[in-house]
């Protein structure tokens, strides 16, 4: 047999067997256990030593196998992160700042959605995990019950929601929402619509009864008006309901939901900022595009992602619980927000 005819189509010849933790003890000289603490553990050892075992790591194609890994510990050093809408551009920096802190602990993160479905939402965690050490659920449609059940089977953060005895992490509505009111009433803005997102969704409430207090606190009339989805679609399909409400401005749920409206608005007509001013909220890439650029809530996104996973690795070693992380948002004042002091 020929050494082609010997060799299966499309490969250049037989694979080598991986690498082991011995093979980088034998290059290296030290022990397998002392290879093992500097790839696992970084930081126990010299630093020349665990850069000497790292670069002949490198050079013999040595991966770690987390599932060999965890046979001794019970821990995989893999994370879940669960996010209800991945279209979603919110999410980016939530993932970008979960990812930098569990790269920068040695721990591979693994980012699953449930398509704003609550039932699939409750399959892929359970799914999830059976082979994660923690699992960390971001604008969760779930029950509480349903959260508590999860975080009993093992750890679990929540983030943009509030469940007993589940630790979370959630920004902080009040300073932006505070201030974007502020700038409101200085322009002359007695009615304000709040263009909501979805029933299930517990920020929603959270920023709805916020917007109401501080309204009412500053002489405001404020409305709630129903969008059929947190999306740009949701928005635009509004317009028709926020033109009867008869309001000078609306604060949106998100920024998608702003964008849509802002984008129906200059379709049908209506002049943005002349006759309807629009907030958004988050402030994701992208909504200082449109013109006007969209003023906005901003949320400290990267930072909810960075301390959910902070929290939830305290929650995996069973460390005493860490004081809540301060998230303020804060108001972005850009384009799309009249001053109507000398018109009425």
């Amino acid at each position: 047999m020929s050494e082609s005819e010997a060799t299966a189509p499309g490969r250049t010849g037989t694979r080598r067997p991986p690498a082991t933790i011995y093979d980088v003890a034998k290059a290296t000289g030290v022990s397998p256990s002392t290879v093992s603490r500097a790839l696992n553990k970084p930081g126990r050892l010299k630093e020349a030593t665990e850069r000497r075992i790292r670069d002949a790591a490198d050079q013999l194609g040595y991966r770690i196998n987390p599932m060999a890994r965890a046979l001794p510990t019970g821990k995989t050093g893999t994370l879940a992160l669960l996010v209800s809408d991945i279209t979603n551009p919110v999410y980016f920096d939530v993932v970008r700042g979960a990812e930098r802190v569990a790269t920068a602990n040695g721990l591979t993160l693994v980012f699953a959605e449930s398509q704003e479905s609550p039932e699939l939402e409750l399959a892929t965690a359970r799914r999830l995990q059976t082979s994660v050490d923690g699992l960390f659920l971001v604008a969760s449609r779930l029950a509480d019950e349903q959260i508590a059940d999860l975080a009993s089977i093992k750890p679990l953060i929540i983030a943009n929601r509030l469940v007993p005895g589940v630790t979370a992490v959630v920004p902080d509505p009040r300073p932006g929402i505070g201030a974007a009111l502020d700038q409101l009433q200085e322009f002359g803005h007695r009615r304000v619509a709040y263009l909501s997102g979805p029933d299930a969704s517990w920020m929603n409430g959270v920023r709805w009864r916020t917007l109401f207090t501080y309204a009412v606190e500053r002489g405001m009339s404020i409305v709630e008006i129903a969008s059929t989805s947190p999306t740009r679609e949701g928005g635009a399909e509004a317009l028709p309901r926020v033109l009867a409400a008869d309001v000078s401005a609306v604060i949106a749920y998100n920024d998608l939901v702003a964008l849509g409206l802002l984008r129906a608005a200059r379709e049908g007509g209506v002049e943005v900022p002349g006759q309807l001013s629009i907030i958004g909220f988050d402030d994701i890439f992208g909504a200082d595009l449109p013109t006007p650029a969209l003023s906005t809530i901003k949320s400290p996104l990267r930072e909810l992602g960075e301390a959910g996973v902070h929290r939830l690795l305290v929650e995996i070693d069973d460390g005493d619980e860490e004081h809540a992380p301060s998230l303020p948002t804060r108001f972005i004042a850009r384009e799309s927000v009249a001053d109507r002091r000398h018109r009425d």
